[in-house]
């Protein structure tokens, strides 16, 4: 019993290491950009936040910091739920699609990836 316990935990450790060498995904694949979109609400500028996913793999439920983020303009409430520090993108982020999203305020907010789910097929 002991041997198959020893087979399974080696072939976990491999096929976790080919993934590794294969180019797994990673959080470090999501980037936020902003750009000003030339609109004003409220007297204070809009900004347009696109999140790209650099891997081939779709990641699920990115989180982002968000601790402090304020906007006088509603954001898209299927596209990203705000709740305490974090943000919480609602939809699939993956190569050729990356999700944006608009808000309002003084300056660009810094949104970090703070955590997502890959999904590999």
């Amino acid at each position: 019993m002991a041997g198959i316990i020893k087979i399974l935990g080696i072939v976990l450790f491999l096929g976790l290491l080919a993934q590794g060498i294969n180019g797994q995904c990673s959080l470090s694949d999501v980037s936020v950009s902003q750009s000003k979109t030339g609109a004003t609400v409220e007297s204070k500028p809009e900004w347009a936040v696109t999140i790209t996913n650099k891997c081939s793999c779709v990641q699920l439920n990115v989180a982002l910091t968000c601790q402090g983020f304020q906007t006088v303009e509603n954001v898209d409430a299927s596209i990203l739920s705000v709740s305490g520090d974090d943000c919480l993108v609602l939809k699939p982020i993956y190569g050729p699609n990356p999700v944006t999203f608009k808000y309002a305020w003084d300056y660009a907010f810094p949104f970090t990836p703070k955590s997502s789910q890959i999904a590999c097929s």
